[in-house]
């Protein structure tokens, strides 16, 4: 697989960078300090492009996250003209020096040198509907945009979660009862509950060392940089239909994080509204929520919302639209989605049965007793926490014991989460404890 093959996608999806390998810290990688993309024209050596990975290979790629419809098309999820939501701001410079100590360490850190250490672009921390803490060390501006990559998935599910709830879509029928072209594909038999919960038994890898991993295939299909000589699916739903199944694996067993998920999940929705993804999020949550700022997601080809990974927002619309979850699907005192699609989101993947169809997967050992549900992580912990996830950092934490909701845009080197989560998760856990006494 060439280097130009490598599309957003994959590098959306990759989890390759850990712990081990040496790179310059936050402070050193600056995106203005650096210069990329500076002057008239930039300088050849501090251009960035898409073609050839560069934009996303680090330190480049804290440029990038903040600016990624300069490297690909969009279209844009609408905030409309209507009212937008407002919000009181009371920060609390204290929590800067709330401690903790990451998982696995001896040495304990405060708050804000964490902010470092995860490579943060930008923080906003609620509580009891007000915006207590509010950062931007690096890159990203207030009224700015950043890629949220995985963070779309549970924007994605979301969607499903009001379709169920406003009864025009029935997670308990069949994936073909909605798209009878994936009748041959290892998703024929699988229900749509088991798509949003990624219990399917598929056939399908995200290990980048393996160069025969399916992931390749996939991100092929929606590169729009691919050569003329490509002659695979052209867009994520002709790959859809390539998916095989698992032999003599069960759907619904077995909680297996794959992307193609929630392309699937995107597909159903769309074909229940008639609408594509930009719009449905834009009627269905942007619009009605308030938000200040448009948001975009990337297209693949045939000009389909990458729903896996492509959403692009900014960071105080994102914090609001968790408050509007921990609130019950209410924000400023409307309902802005159905209160049992935010409830089922919350509560939804509580049971025993979510807990070991996660534990079977091995994928997370540290997240001891975690569910998925509806394409958000549930936690299970004694506060009822649940996210959204994204490689290099990107998370909404929702605490409802604590009133809390974190939200965080960040362009970490070490891509997966089983790394960031070792700084990230005792960090937001430390700032709940802190706040239940407030």
């Amino acid at each position: 697989m060439t280097k130009s093959f490598f599309s957003f996608t994959a590098l959306a999806l990759a989890g390759a960078f850990g712990f081990a390998q040496n790179y310059p810290n936050a402070e050193q990688t600056v995106p203005d300090r650096m210069g990329w993309m500076q002057g008239f024209p930039p300088a050849r050596e501090k251009t960035l492009k898409a073609s050839d990975n560069s934009f996303f290979e680090f330190p480049a790629l804290r440029y990038s996250v903040n600016h990624i419809r300069e490297f690909y098309p969009t279209r844009a999820v609408s905030a409309g003209n209507g009212k937008k939501y407002t919000v009181k701001t009371r920060l609390d410079p204290a929590i800067d020096n709330i401690t903790f100590t990451p998982w696995d360490a001896q040495k304990p850190m405060t708050f804000e040198q964490s902010l470092a250490a995860n490579y943060t672009d930008g923080i906003i921390i609620m509580h009891k509907g007000k915006i207590v803490y509010e950062k931007y060390p690096a890159g990203l501006k207030p009224d700015g945009l950043h890629a949220a990559m995985s963070v779309s998935k549970s924007f994605t599910g979301t969607v499903a979660s009001i379709l169920v709830a406003e009864k025009k879509l029935d997670p308990s029928k069949k994936v073909t009862d909605y798209i009878p072209e994936l009748k041959n594909s290892g998703f024929a038999d699988a229900t749509v509950g088991q798509v949003m919960d990624m219990t399917t038994a598929i056939k399908y890898g995200e290990d980048y060392n393996d160069p025969n991993s399916e992931v390749w295939a996939y991100s092929a299909a929606g590169n729009v940089f691919r050569p003329d000589s490509y002659s695979g699916p052209q867009n994520y739903y002709e790959y859809l239909a390539t998916v095989k199944k698992l032999p003599d694996a069960q759907h619904g067993t077995t909680f297996g994080y794959k992307t193609v998920n929630t392309e699937l999940l995107a597909w159903i929705c769309s074909r229940v509204t008639g609408k594509g993804l930009t719009d449905m999020v834009s009627e269905m949550i942007w619009q009605p929520l308030g938000a200040h700022y448009d948001g975009y997601y990337q297209l693949d080809p045939s000009g389909i919302a990458f729903a896996g990974g492509g959403f692009d927002l900014n960071l105080r619309d994102m914090a609001l639209f968790g408050e509007m979850l921990r609130n019950g699907g209410k924000l400023n005192g409307k309902q802005v989605i159905p209160a049992q699609a935010a409830l089922d989101i919350a509560k939804g993947g509580s049971s025993d049965s979510y807990k070991e169809a996660f534990a079977k997967s091995g994928e997370y050992p540290k997240l001891k007793g975690w569910s998925y549900h509806n394409m958000w992580w549930i936690t299970n912990n004694s506060h009822g926490a649940y996210m959204a996830r994204g490689v290099h950092g990107q998370a909404i934490y929702i605490d409802p014991a604590a009133q809390m909701v974190i939200a965080r845009f960040a362009s970490t080197y070490y891509a997966s989460n089983k790394y960031i989560d070792p700084l990230s998760i005792p960090a937001y856990e430390a700032v709940a404890d802190y706040l239940m006494k407030k």
